[in-house]
């Protein structure tokens, strides 16, 4: 076994263990020391990935899907399904992302615990359990096995939202289950439509079609496409998303903005647009508008919105609409704003759902109304949640600015009337983005300080400090230094495209 191999193993295994072990120490302090120790490990190993050789050495053009390592086993023989995993330059800044925002939560939980729900050991051991279906999303090369991990995170992820949410916690947490449900169906499938027809499930071989024919491109395309769809979510199946964020607690709202979303997005690139292309040029249209109409109507439902969890949820679902239009272009221009604005999202609105939850636990209340004053009495917070807000709303020199900017670029390079008219409006509502945002900061930092904010303490503890430090100091980084992304996905987003001409 190589490095390479050793590393894609331990990706999975070390949290799985970690998982293991929590749920079985007694004391939950240090069960939960032992959590943010695996999940500091599974950040070590998903960072040295990006060691080795990342180029091939076979003559001619560049293979759709060339991964820096993989590891190929025999899984269900009779089945021809192989435990097949693999990193490239499209999935590993996911990677990273995702292993951080884990141990950022699980270094949370040490501090603070939320209440009314279980012990925080439970707690930490399902935030593991997510981060393996998530990280094996991301690194899963078989289709099958892609689906399997896939499925992995919906269990956990209701446990936290009904086990440590808010008072109206359960109905969220079902609607959660019932939304992402469908999609699993469509998936599945999906997934049935596209290996029966292509005889293999490897994701190597099917990308650029595998022969399929446009009958079944077009078919696999909507049935993967509005599963995706469900997950990112996309407007109009996003519904479930308002509910889970407002009443999960902070780390299970930080995962399912940061990370849990991307699993519906890199699911369209990889494998929607990767194994039905002549699908995704059909349906690029109605990507596009599909994805405009996200961008208008999450600005203007983020503008009435008057409770503070509730507004940031909403912001995802433009956010996400600036991807999908990325996307969309199938150009390498918009893919990899598609890939910018994934890696940029999951920063800033995981860095929100922290302030967030920071100026509730503190205040006693979410409405916008009665948080007035923060900068008066809480002024360091009320930077941070600036910061934030800047950075969300793609202020230049910030993570945000890349997608949301290049996306509307490569609406307009795609020439033509339409694609044209969706780059402006797109343009539009990053306008109104901005608008929602600074009413935000208005409502919520400036004027009198109100009665709840009136007492609260101008300090911030040294956890809530070691906590946000990184996703500030990355939000600046990606915002300076946007190859951070674009560079190592430049060639396989290349790759892709052009196998699936």
């Amino acid at each position: 076994m190589t490095f390479g191999q050793f590393l894609l193993v331990a990706a999975l295994a070390v949290p799985a263990l970690g998982a293991a072990l929590v749920a079985v120490v007694p004391r939950d302090r240090a069960a939960r020391l032992l959590g943010t120790a695996a999940a500091g490990l599974t950040l070590a190993a998903t960072v040295a990935l990006v060691a080795g050789d990342r180029g091939w050495t076979s003559y001619g053009p560049a293979p759709a899907v060339h991964p820096w390592h993989q590891l190929d086993l025999p899984w269900v023989p009779g089945l021809d399904l192989r435990f097949h995993l693999g990193v490239d330059g499209i999935s590993y800044p996911l990677l990273v992302l995702t292993a951080l925002l884990t141990l950022l939560c699980c270094a949370y939980t040490v501090w603070k615990v939320p209440t009314g729900g279980g012990s925080g050991r439970a707690l930490v051991a399902l935030l593991l359990v997510i981060e393996v279906g998530i990280l094996g999303t991301f690194l899963a090369l078989d289709l099958v096995l892609f689906f399997c991990f896939f499925e992995v995170v919906l269990l956990p992820m209701y446990a936290i939202i009904a086990g440590w949410g808010g008072a109206d916690r359960r109905r969220a947490a079902r609607k959660f289950a019932l939304y992402t449900l469908l999609g699993s169906v469509l998936l599945l499938v999906g997934v049935y439509v596209v290996v029966a027809a292509a005889g293999t499930a490897d994701l190597v071989a099917l990308t650029g079609g595998a022969g399929l024919s446009r009958g079944t491109q077009l078919v696999a395309f909507t049935l993967l496409g509005l599963a995706f769809a469900v997950k990112s979510p996309l407007w109009p199946l996003h519904s479930w998303l308002p509910d889970a964020h407002t009443q999960a607690p902070t780390v299970g709202s930080v995962v399912l903005a940061g990370v849990l979303l991307k699993m519906g997005t890199y699911g369209l690139i990889r494998v929607a647009v990767g194994v039905a292309p002549e699908g995704a040029s059909w349906a690029a249209p109605v990507l596009g508008v599909l994805a405009v109409a996200a961008i208008g109507v999450g600005s203007l439902v983020c503008l009435a919105q008057s409770e503070l969890k509730r507004l940031i949820a909403y912001s995802s679902v433009g956010h996400m609409g600036f991807v999908l239009l990325g996307v969309a272009t199938l150009t390498a221009t918009g893919i990899q704003a598609a890939l910018i604005g994934n890696i940029a999202h999951g920063v800033i609105t995981g860095l929100l759902f922290f302030l967030a939850g920071a100026i509730k636990d503190r205040t006693g209340t979410g409405s916008l109304a009665e948080l007035s004053g923060l900068r008066e009495t809480a002024p360091r917070l009320a930077g941070l949640l600036g910061f934030a807000a800047v950075a969300s709303l793609g202020l230049p020199g910030l993570a945000g600015f890349w997608g949301e900017a290049f996306a509307v670029v490569a609406a307009i390079a795609r020439g033509g009337v339409f694609w044209t008219v969706l780059g402006v409006l797109a343009a539009v509502g990053g306008a109104l983005t901005a608008a929602y945002l600074l009413r935000l900061l208005r409502r919520v930092t400036h004027g009198r300080p109100s009665p709840a904010v009136g007492t609260v303490s101008p300090g911030l503890a040294a956890a809530e400090l070691t906590t946000w430090a990184p996703l500030v100091l990355l939000a600046l980084a990606v915002g300076l230094a946007p190859t951070l992304v674009s560079g190592v996905a430049a060639d396989p987003v290349a790759a892709l495209l052009e196998a699936v001409k």
